[in-house]
């Protein structure tokens, strides 16, 4: 078994698509809009991997992000240089957390979030 792909719902379509497609660099692999719910669905992929699927609906409620809620807690992407994409990103205009070392592999890792608060980890690969 394995992961196919992770539904993410924005509240806000357009900034979000920027985010994930200029900010973070997924390629659009589908976008589709479903007039009868009034949504878009964005099927964004790193390469040709599928790997997410961005959606728009009518008023989303909030993510309870903090204090954490049960549920999803994040979504995380392996990189080669965990600096230079903390860098990269920050450049782009994104409040990165500092680096921090995971104490059981020895490997570095740093949180950002996505426009509606969603936790996104880079951790070395």
């Amino acid at each position: 078994m394995k992961i196919h792909h992770i539904a993410i719902i924005c509240s806000d379509y357009a900034v979000s698509k920027k985010f994930y497609t200029e900010i973070l660099g997924l390629k659009i692999l589908h976008e589709v809009y479903r007039e009868e719910r009034k949504s878009y669905k964005l099927d964004l992929g790193i390469e040709s991997h599928y790997v997410i699927e961005l959606f728009s609906f009518p008023n989303p409620p909030k993510r309870p992000s903090q204090p954490e809620a049960c549920g999803l807690r994040h979504l995380a992407f392996s990189v080669g240089k965990v600096r230079d994409k903390r860098e990269e990103l920050i450049q782009k205009g994104l409040k990165c957390e500092e680096i921090r070392t995971d104490e059981f592999t020895g490997k570095d890792f740093f949180f950002t979030q996505d426009p509606d608060d969603l936790p996104i980890e880079f951790y070395q690969e």
